[in-house]
């Protein structure tokens, strides 16, 4: 069932792609028999069982069914701006208002030769589909135009003087979330910005299983394109309505993502991808129409692709670089992207080491007993003060679950509390009590698993009707920090320098920007340093698109960084394991 309500547009929560492992994808059958399968009785209670909850993926119906599927969060909570650096404003694009002479007995040069012998500091080059509206616009504005030039391409002819409306879009392609931002080419502000959950969703919540997809089911690829550029088309019309701009003066758009989520929206086979040697197509791609990404702005209009430097150190990065001035900045910084694969990056201004490392689906709440996307209702900030326990949700809407910065903000505050120990495991129930009596009586068993209880439901000591952070959950946590510490530490290693000579760590993307440094000082994520020197970058792939839109020279930076950044491959190291082991503990 899962599957048939994909291909039909019916958006149904899962993380796993349809293959019964992350158990989102709760559905309540209202009429009609669908036996319970094994899975069911671990994902739901015998109540919620005979009230006709099941799997969506392990329902393979065999009558007609109604069913009722929960509401999919659309919008989770997104950054949508990030630390950028100023650029003096050079855009690609260009109007220029010509007043031409009018044909004559005398004056026979074609209509092409007169417009760009008018333009005379440009060598102008015209295709058949502009030539195709240059008389009819000439005539209609009596010889007074405005021509729009992209680098050195003549893409349209307009009556009058059009010189006031030049735009173009920003997109941050992420994985989960997608971020447009329609800026005003003229100034370089921003008009407006949207984002939305990735349409691609119901593949599964990381590349990889987006990437077996495509494996298992040859027409998976054109599917997931189709629905990468619903989502960019969705958030286009979005945001120029909200600015109140006609989308055909939208001249170019920049698109900045991971190498798999670029060659997916680019129809590109990402097999090669998520098997050993990881090879990408390309580094860089040609030439591209913004409608060959679907989006109906300018017919003409372009579409900057932003360079990747490997397979998991993708286009996003390079932006993220790009924007935060990593190849500029003097001091030893670190800069990590959060997320199921890891991407970071030290550098000093002179060197430039990159790393990928595999994190899993932790810290996007995926793999949590309790865990939900970052939207309304979402435990985001955990705190525990003199013993009492501190809940706060994004909305302040009522617990209905964690996200990830909930995640280690919970595990955190259990360390400090002493109810966790370095190792992981919770404390035995005499410990608890003696180090933290107002909170020993959340530690319980829920089918025969001890977990932390965050939040009771209607029955305060029912641990089967409560938000709860379980033993395996803080494995989880534990797994996903370690690779991400490991990769950095390695980095350090490389570069032959120590965590104290970190002077800047720049938590970037969506999640980054809503983690406590403090929390990930606790845990162990990033190095041990001050919180002052640790900063949320926010959404720096999408300052880093924006930049190319912005300014031909900063375009040109980022394919540079190509050449500045080394790439250091984790699974190629003998002492990796090793060092993953160490940095297990909180």
């Amino acid at each position: 069932m899962f599957d048939a309500a994909s291909w039909n547009g019916i958006a149904i929560d899962s993380t796993c792609g349809g293959h019964g492992t992350c158990k989102k994808c709760r559905v309540r059958v209202t009429s009609g028999e669908v036996p319970p399968s094994r899975l069911d009785f671990r994902a739901f209670t015998p109540d919620e069982i005979a009230e006709g909850w099941r799997l969506a993926c392990m329902i393979k119906p065999q009558v007609d069914l109604s069913v009722d599927v929960p509401p999919l969060v659309t919008r989770p909570k997104a950054a949508t701006v990030g630390v950028g650096r100023q650029v003096i404003l050079r855009p690609a694009v260009q109007k220029r208002y010509l007043e031409l002479e009018e044909p004559s007995l005398s004056d026979q040069r074609t209509d092409i030769d007169r417009i760009i012998q008018a333009i005379d500091d440009i060598e102008v080059d015209a295709g058949l589909e502009v030539l195709r509206v240059i008389p009819r616009a000439l005539r209609e504005g009596f010889f007074k135009v405005t021509a729009v030039i992209v680098d050195r391409e003549l893409i349209d002819v307009q009556p009058g003087d059009t010189t006031d409306k030049r735009y173009g879009i920003a997109f941050d392609l992420g994985t989960t979330t997608v971020v447009a931002t329609l800026l005003d080419l003229n100034t370089g502000t921003p008009v407006s910005v949207a984002s939305m959950l990735n349409k691609q969703q119901p593949f599964g919540a990381d590349v990889i299983s987006r990437i077996s997809a495509t494996m298992m089911d040859p027409d998976a690829l054109q599917r997931l394109r189709t629905l990468a550029q619903d989502t960019l088309s969705e958030l286009t019309l979005e945001v120029c309505t909200e600015g109140g701009v006609d989308p055909r003066d939208v001249y170019e758009v920049a698109l900045a993502g991971n190498a798999t989520m670029t060659q997916l929206v680019l129809g590109i086979d990402p097999e090669p991808l998520g098997v050993a040697p990881f090879i990408m197509a390309s580094h860089e791609y040609p030439d591209v129409r913004a409608s060959e990404l679907g989006l109906a702005i300018h017919p003409l209009a372009p579409a900057v692709i932003m360079p990747s430097l490997g397979a998991y150190v993708g286009g996003d990065i390079i932006s993220g670089a790009l924007a935060s001035g990593m190849d500029r900045d003097k001091r030893l910084r670190l800069f990590v992207d959060v997320g199921t694969n890891c991407e970071i990056v030290l550098g000093d201004g002179e060197r430039l080491l990159a790393t990928a490392a595999p994190a899993g689906p932790a810290f996007e709440a995926a793999s949590i007993k309790c865990g939900m996307r970052a939207a309304a209702g979402a435990i985001e900030i955990v705190k525990i003060t003199n013993g009492s326990l501190t809940l706060g949700t994004i909305e302040d809407a009522p617990a209905v679950g964690i996200c990830g910065s909930g995640l280690v903000d919970a595990c955190a505050a259990l360390v400090s509390a002493g109810l966790l120990e370095s190792s992981g495991r919770f404390v035995s129930d005499q410990v608890a009590a003696e180090v933290a009596p107002g909170l020993a009586d959340r530690l319980v068993l829920r089918d025969k698993e001890r977990v932390f209880v965050l939040e009771w439901g209607d029955t305060v000591g029912d641990p089967t009707d409560a938000i709860f952070l379980s033993q395996r959950d803080v494995r989880e946590l534990q797994f996903a920090k370690a690779a991400i510490a490991t990769g950095w530490a390695l980095l350090l290693e490389e570069f032959g320098v120590a965590e104290g000579d970190v002077q800047q760590v720049l938590l970037a993307g969506s999640f980054g920007s809503y983690l406590s440094p403090a929390s990930a000082v606790k845990i162990g994520l990033v190095p041990k340093l001050p919180v002052m020197r640790i900063v949320s970058a926010g959404n720096v792939a999408g300052e880093g698109a924006k930049m190319a839109l912005l300014s031909v020279q900063e375009r040109h930076g980022a394919g540079a960084l190509l050449d500045e950044i080394r790439y250091v491959e984790l699974s190629d190291r003998e002492d990796f394991n090793d060092k993953f082991i160490e940095r297990l503990a909180f």
